[in-house]
């Protein structure tokens, strides 16, 4: 799942450059299956970031932004040490992981913080599950090994009833920011003084990539004549 604030459904397609190899029957443990990517991103965490989409996801929040990511089905399957490599090459200060839902994809994900934290880069990963289940005894097979990659995690499914517009990154006011290393705990104190961006990309094929957060109606005044009207999620 995703809170759909974070992610208008409009992003960068994948690379090129990275290695695709097809499966039947979902990721190896060395293979992510992504949505997208946004090499060089300002919206989504601190700093400067390489934004990873995972595809798959099983929460499904009413809302969602980013309803083709539900499906497994959909994305590419990506080697887990070519995608490392790219977000290492790119110049960042950390990957982001948003969905879809990563921790579905826990051991893959781990393996790919493991490498870009090594190289000095922080890891930031959103998250439809609360931390308190995904530290269970229930949570998917290599949370626990994905979370100790984590130095931010932001938790909690998207309640579009509960819109939150104080802070940056979250899509609504019951998501909660887990300082799980010191590498940002000096946000803490400050994130209602956070501003919230949103990236606007035009290629030169015209296709329009959104990542960020805005209100659906702002969104579509910003993309009036230029796209459809912005849809949401919904849970059938």
């Amino acid at each position: 799942m995703q809170p759909p604030r974070r992610r208008k459904g409009l992003q960068l397609p994948l690379s090129p450059r990275l290695s695709v190899a097809l499966t039947t029957d979902g990721p190896a443990p060395d293979l992510l299956r992504i949505g997208s990517i946004s090499p060089r991103t300002t919206a989504e965490g601190p700093g400067l970031r390489f934004a990873v989409w995972a595809q798959g996801c099983s929460i499904r929040c009413t809302g969602c932004f980013n309803p083709h990511f539900w499906a497994t089905a959909g994305g590419q399957d990506v080697v887990v040490e070519d995608i490392a490599r790219q977000a290492i090459d790119a110049g960042v200060d950390g990957v982001t992981l948003l969905g879809g839902e990563p921790f579905e994809q826990a051991p893959a994900f781990a393996a790919l913080g493991k490498k870009v934290r090594e190289a000095g880069l922080s890891m930031m990963v959103f998250s439809g599950f609360e931390r308190e289940f995904l530290e269970s005894g229930d949570a998917p097979d290599g949370a626990a090994a994905l979370l100790a990659q984590t130095d931010l995690l932001v938790d909690g499914p998207y309640l579009a009833d509960k819109r939150d517009l104080g802070r940056p990154w979250v899509g609504s006011t019951n998501q909660r920011f887990h300082f799980l290393t010191d590498r940002y705990r000096h946000l803490e104190e400050n994130l209602k003084g956070m501003p919230d961006r949103i990236e606007v990309r035009i290629s030169p094929m015209g296709a329009v990539a959104i990542n960020g957060w805005a209100p659906v109606d702002r969104l579509d005044t910003l993309l009036d004549d230029l796209t459809p009207r912005v849809g949401r999620g919904q849970v059938q």
